[in-house]
């Protein structure tokens, strides 16, 4: 058991989600890469430079379609001799992995070549620049992660208090070696392992008060905020936040396919929740995160049935809400509903921060109406 608990406690800081770089035609970078090396033997190391070199030669000649000798010849030209010390080598602490990659501007302009025309190149460098916060990584880790695969923005903040447990593992993509960590930690180190380039910020002790400002508004102030959080105290004092600084509001419920937008940016009186609590906005901030903090539990159901009504819900979900705390412990969230989700916050995202959609309003992409068997166009 000694053995076993040295073995656990090397595993590394279950807080870093952070990858290491070095760019090993800077001395120092080299000097540090062999050093790493040298002191952890059991590194994982992958270099496939060589085929990412060729890919970008590929798209750099798209009327030539070279043969293998004539690329590695445009290779030597554009790389040099010396392979090894092209691009950049990232590290991932937590996986023991030592990655040889492109640099960030090649790299970039590979991973989303297959985005073009749809997303133009001229889109592509504006979305680079954008920053998305996310609070809630249960339902938004599938948002997270498709933001980051599409790429849709250069920044993601991403903030839950809340650790993996066996249950969550109906809709959230992690392995079992990850249940105990933090919601947000797991969806950053999936996002650097997809695209280390992209900044991730995370938030572990959730969006509370004490740092709801530096959410909204360190290093620059979100472009978009994506809330999935299970809390009504936070899903309101948000949005207060949000539109106080005009910034637009997304919002996934994972029922019904039912798609919230607030564009506060566009609508600065336009009232939370499309006006269904107005008497909300009536107190001051200290005043209302006091309300808030001492609402009992059938207060915060009523809240939500008016934010969200309960006509809106499916036939599932209502038996759910009356089995709350008798039968089950917790909302039902299935995979596909959560997937579906991510798609269409990720959609809307890249609208609204291009500026192709500037409506506010509620929708919905409901299988079960859409998806039935007299509906089939095909006779």
């Amino acid at each position: 058991m000694d053995i076993l608990q040295s073995s656990i406690n090397a595993s590394g800081n279950s807080s870093i989600y952070r990858p290491v770089y070095y760019r090993i035609h800077d001395q120092e970078d080299e000097r540090k890469l062999h050093a790493l090396i040298k002191n952890n033997p059991d590194i994982l190391i992958y270099d496939t430079i060589y085929t990412q070199l060729t890919e970008l030669i590929r798209l750099q000649h798209p009327t030539q379609r070279p043969d293998a000798s004539a690329t590695a010849i445009l290779i030597s030209e554009h790389a040099g001799k010396d392979l090894k010390s092209y691009g950049v080598w990232v590290y991932y602490p937590w996986s023991k992995k030592l990655v040889h990659l492109l640099d960030e501007e090649e790299f970039v302009f590979v991973r989303t070549s297959r985005n073009i025309y749809k997303i133009t190149p001229e889109e592509i460098q504006i979305l680079r620049n954008k920053k998305i916060g996310i609070i809630g990584l249960s339902v938004g880790q599938s948002i997270a992660l498709t933001l980051a695969t599409e790429r849709t923005c250069g920044e993601l903040r991403l903030a839950d208090f809340d650790e993996i447990e066996l249950s969550n593992m109906n809709r959230i993509k992690v392995g079992v070696a990850e249940l105990g960590l933090n919601k947000a930690i797991v969806a950053a180190r999936q996002i650097a392992e997809l695209d280390p380039f992209i900044d991730v910020k995370c938030f572990t002790s959730g969006v509370n008060a004490q740092n709801i400002n530096s959410f909204f508004t360190e290093d620059g102030k979100l472009d978009i905020l994506v809330e999935e959080c299970d809390g009504i105290d936070i899903k309101i004092l948000s949005r207060i936040k949000a539109k106080s600084l005009g910034i637009p509001v997304i919002m996934d419920t994972n029922d019904k396919g039912m798609l919230d937008v607030e564009r506060f940016d566009l609508e600065p009186e336009r009232p939370i929740f499309h006006g269904k609590v107005p008497e909300l906005e009536a107190y001051s901030e200290e005043e209302l995160t006091d309300k808030l903090r001492t609402l009992t539990i059938p207060e915060k159901i009523e809240y939500l049935a008016r934010i969200i009504g309960f006509e809106n819900l499916s036939p599932a979900m209502l038996r759910s809400v009356s089995e709350m705390n008798k039968t089950i412990v917790g909302w039902p969230q299935l995979a596909s509903a959560v997937t579906l989700g991510g798609a269409m916050i990720t959609d809307v995202s890249r609208k609204i921060l291009l500026q192709q959609f500037s409506v506010s309003g509620r929708f919905f992409v409901d299988f079960d109406e859409l998806v039935q068997e007299d509906k089939n166009t095909i006779k």
